[in-house]
Order: C-alpha cells, then structure tokens, then sequence
C-alpha cells in the first residue's frame, strides 16, 4: 500500500515508521521541514518525503494521487494555550482538502479518549479533530487512547522526573484522578493493526491498558519498580495555574504544555469500548511492564522518538532554515581554535556534548545557567538529548536546537533556545588540516543585549577554553 504518514517526525510517527516499512508499504513522510526529519540513510532511501505546512493555503500538487491510506498524527496542544484548538481545526480542514484530491480509501487518526461529559479544552479540540476528519471522502478509523507509557514519552518523562527529583511531593488534588495508561508498543499495534481493516472502516474505538490507576498510583508504583522511597502529600488547594508551574519547574515539559495537560489530567480518561482488543485479539500491556521495556530502550540508549525534540518543546514554530547561515554583521563573536591529535575522536565527543555526557568544562556553570534560563520562563537544561551519539537536525540538546548536523563535513551548529536578549549559535568544525573550530557567535537585541555578552565575557573565557582543550584531549 501508498501511505501518507503525516507527523512523522513526531513522537507516535518516529516508531510508526519503520514497523511500515517492514511490512513492506510504500510511505510518504509528510513534514514541514524535510531537514527535520531524524531518520537514518537506510530508512530515508526507502522513502519519500514531501514538505506539508497544513496550517498554510493547500498545494494540491505536491502529493500523489495514488495514495491508499493516511495517518493523521498531527496535534497542537504544546505549541498554544489559547488557540491551539483553532491551529488544530485549520491544520485537519486543510488535510481534508488535500486527501479528497487522491483516491486515499482510509485515514487513520490517534485522538484521546472523550467518554466525559465534561470536556477539557485539549480533548474537546481532539474530538473536534476526529469530528471534521468524517467530513472527508475517505473512510475514517479512529483510536481514542489515554495517557502513552513509553520511553521518550511526554507522560512517561513527566512521571519519571517527578518521581526521580522529588522524594517528597506536594501534589494538586487531581493526581487522585483515574485514567488508563497504554504502552506504546500496544498503541502501534493497534496503529499497524487497523490498516486495510475494513471491519474498522468508519468507526472510532477506545485503546488502553489493563490497568485503571490515579495519577498518584502511576507514581507510586513507578518509584516502587526503580526502588525510591516518595511520599506524596495531597492539597486541595493548588490552582490549576500553580500546577503548571510546578510541573514546569520540576520537569523537562514546557509551561504551554503543562498548562494543557494540568487541564485534561481533572478529566477520567477510562476505556468504554474493548471491541477493538477483541478484533485484533491483542493482549494489553500492564503498567508495570510498560515502565520496563522503557527502560530496557533507555538503558541500552535505543530510544527512538522523544516528545521533547518537537519543535514546540522550545522557542521554534517552524523553518530551521534560516538561522543555517551564521551572520557575521553586527554580531559578537568568541572564536576557539586547536589542533588535533585524534580528529576521529574529537569528533564523536563533539557528536555525544550535551545531556548526561555534559559541556566538558565547568558543567555546573551550564547548571545554573540552565536554572537561571528556567526561572524565566526558558527551556533549561532538563529536556538533555534523545541518544548519546547520534544527531539529527532539528533534536533539542539541552537548551540548544541542533540545525545542521554533517558529520561527514564535520561540522555542528546550533542555536539557542534559552531566554538571551539577541540571538546566538555555537559551531564545531573540524577543517581538512585537522583543526577544530570552535565559534560562539551572538547577534544583540539592543543595549541590553550588549550588556549581557559583555558581562558573560569572563565565564566565556574559561567555559568555551575549557570546552575545546576537553574536546581535543578526552
């Protein structure tokens, strides 16, 4: 079968993938950005890729006609906390118009389950989602799902930050509410599943695991399967505003994100409908066995996909594109310089900087940066890296976006995510005489901006010094 696979560099679309690969489809990758998408040579020669903004006009050119089926894994909740349920209905509206131009005879779409009466904003607009996308011409299968268990995982990261940073909590009352958690091995079962299932043509089902658990009983029984002693206290008084701010604070997700979650985690999200395990005759994965397959991916660093290289984890909505040329006028710049012994080497440390390998030099100034970035309202430091050694442009690296990643030229750039008063990239090249290049570079906003590089200049000196002799010599 043709597949569109929208949303592909996403979280869901990453693992989907290669599972449709092997079973021999022929897949188009839909994503705004084709540099973004963070897939091997392999996988990429046996693809195509197409660059799809749906929340632009429709270029009805630019997908083939001959398309069986589609998956829509295309959502705004993190990028928005006031409209993105608009971002949404625009993006699915403007899918409806380019599919109804091919012979596309089903489309696949991962909602959330909406068996409440009583709507958050998030589900509502996931429900409004699933609502246009029966508009369309072709047949729609759609699977409602809970929260996902999985390595990477937006859920899963929160759950583990919390229960790994706090020995003590002071919870909000809804961590008392249920839900049913699902691995996301069983969310791309039933994903690969339901693909040219006619039996599963114009209906919607719920997908979850066996388990109904409150917030707190995920977190407990998560810090009984990594063996830490948590006490969770339980006020009734925590705003859903000072929620957010506290999962903000404590975790790697955004402050848009929490805001949206704090207001879907008040709803019960259980299963109604198991019609579905009955028909693929699946077996659902217990909560306890999700948390560890998830480890078993991130302790031999196999994570595949991380919800926290989305683009809307930080400062970027789109078009890596232009921040690709590094200016020169009006800029600030600190430039290192050192000739290697082993440039094969050096470069693998270049390739693994960042996440638990750390900057090389004076990690804990990098620290406090990352906390003094947080408090105002930044990334920080705790969304790390997905794998030690891999880069692929367009991932996060602490509180950095990778843009061009060649490792055949040898040659990284990134730019910054944290809160700065201009613009700034940091560049590793390693010329063909063996040298290493190594270049801050930072364009001011104003007189403030001014001031800030001026008065970083004496941590620049030992951080960026320490940071290329480490490189070289490690």
């Amino acid at each position: 079968m043709k597949i569109l696979l929208t949303g592909a560099n996403g979280y869901i679309g990453m693992r989907l993938l290669p599972l449709l690969l092997e079973q021999g489809h022929h897949v188009i990758c839909s994503v705004r950005d084709a540099n973004r998408l963070s897939v091997n040579k392999d996988i990429r020669s046996r693809i195509d890729v197409v660059e799809i903004d749906f929340l632009n006009k429709p270029n009805l050119s630019v997908l083939p006609k001959d398309i069986d089926a589609a998956y829509y894994l295309i959502h705004s909740m993190s990028s928005s906390t006031e409209d993105f349920d608009e971002l949404e209905a625009l993006s699915v509206k403007n899918f409806n118009i380019y599919l109804n131009n091919t012979d596309c005879k089903q489309v696949i779409y991962l909602g959330g389950i909406v068996n409440e009466g009583n709507l958050s904003k998030h589900l509502w607009s996931r429900k409004n989602v699933e609502d246009i996308l029966y508009e369309g011409n072709a047949k729609l299968t759609v699977l409602r799902a809970a929260i996902i268990v999985g390595s990477g995982s937006a859920s899963f990261e929160i759950i583990r930050d919390l229960c790994e940073k706090l020995p003590l909590m002071v919870t909000p009352r809804w961590v008392k509410t249920r839900c049913q958690p699902i691995a996301i091995r069983d969310v791309l079962t039933y994903l690969t599943g339901i693909l040219g299932n006619e039996a599963c043509y114009g209906d919607s089902f719920d997908i979850g695991g066996p388990n109904i658990l409150s917030y707190k009983d995920m977190m407990l029984q998560y810090s009984k399967f990594r063996e830490i002693n948590l006490s969770i206290i339980t006020l009734p008084f925590l705003s859903p505003k000072l929620s957010s701010y506290w999962l903000y604070f404590v975790t790697s997700t955004s402050y848009k994100l929490a805001l949206n979650l704090v207001d879907s985690m008040k709803i019960e999200v259980i299963t109604k409908d198991t019609r579905l395990q009955k028909i693929l005759n699946i077996e659902p994965t217990p909560y306890l066995k999700a948390i560890e397959l998830a480890f078993k991916k991130i302790k031999q660093n196999q994570v595949v996909s991380s919800w926290k290289d989305s683009m809307v984890s930080g400062r970027f909505t789109k078009d890596l594109k232009k921040y690709v040329e590094v200016p020169d006028e009006g800029c600030l710049k600190d430039k290192q310089k050192i000739a290697l012994k082993n440039p094969e080497k050096a470069l693998e440390n270049i390739w693994s900087i960042g996440g638990e390998t750390g900057w090389y030099y004076a990690n804990w100034l990098w620290k406090v940066r990352g906390y003094i970035d947080k408090v105002f309202g930044g990334v920080g430091l705790r969304r790390g890296r997905t794998h030690t050694n891999q880069i692929y442009e367009g991932d996060s690296l602490d509180f950095w976006r990778v843009i061009l990643a060649d490792k055949e030229e040898r040659r990284l750039l990134l730019f910054a995510e944290m809160k700065v008063p201009g613009e700034a990239w940091l560049e590793f090249d390693i010329d063909e005489n063996n040298v290493l290049h190594q270049t801050a570079t930072f364009r001011p906003r104003g007189l403030w901006g001014r001031l800030y590089w001026y008065s970083m200049l004496p941590f620049h000196y030992f951080i960026f010094g320490g940071m290329i002799r480490r490189i070289a010599a490690k």
